[in-house]
């Protein structure tokens, strides 16, 4: 089977959760500085607003940041963690519904010496692209790209259907949450493929409230 970008309608869904475990092993092609990488997406993790007290809408908070999530399902969410790592969001859902899934971790498919030299380091596996800071640096992916459509064909960031069978995919809580996330962190939303290398470490998240 040859690679079919994911059509407009794939983002709208309002099941969030459902569309995280549906990216798992798709394709995300990637045209930054006149270099092009491919990468399969092997970790995601699900943000709903405006009840998920991790979803940076949670309670339908709107800024200038957050404004994005309010797009219409099939745009790029790009923000900075921590005044550092940037980190790319694919928004799902109809407009004004801030849905948006993570992308923490993808398995370079082609490409590699590019994504290693942007990161200075010679690993292929979860050090190189197994985390999403580090998957936005291997891509060379910044702010600018906020707001970018993923179902394009002239888009500089695109999703596709390549046949690949995911095989078994893990569950866990969301990764890196907040005191004041609470019974949120126990939300197993987060979700990457069983065994697979580039996949961020810790891989079991466990909260204790």
């Amino acid at each position: 089977m040859g690679m079919k970008l994911l059509k407009p309608n794939f983002y709208l869904s309002e099941d969030v959760a459902s569309i995280a475990l549906q990216l798992l092993g798709k394709v995300l092609v990637c045209e930054s500085g006149g270099q092009i990488t491919h990468s399969r997406i092997v970790e995601t993790e699900a943000y709903r607003g405006p009840d998920d007290r991790a979803c940076h809408a949670y309670n339908n908070r709107r800024t200038d940041r957050t404004e994005v999530m309010y797009a219409k399902g099939g745009c790029a969410y790009v923000y900075i963690s921590y005044g550092m790592h940037h980190l790319l969001n694919v928004v799902t859902a109809a407009e004004d519904m801030a849905h948006a899934v993570l992308i923490r971790a993808v398995q370079p498919l082609e490409g590699l010496e590019i994504m290693q030299n942007r990161r200075g380091i010679a690993a292929n596996n979860y050090l190189l692209t197994g985390g999403p800071g580090k998957v936005c640096q291997a891509l060379d992916i910044d702010k600018s790209w906020n707001k970018v459509q993923f179902h394009q064909t002239n888009s500089p960031l695109r999703i596709y259907e390549d046949g690949f069978n995911p095989g078994p995919i893990v569950e866990t809580p969301r990764v890196g949450m907040s005191v004041h996330v609470g019974r949120h962190s126990h939300w197993p939303w987060r979700f990457y493929l069983k065994n697979n290398p580039w996949v961020s470490r810790p891989l079991n998240v466990q909260y204790n409230w």
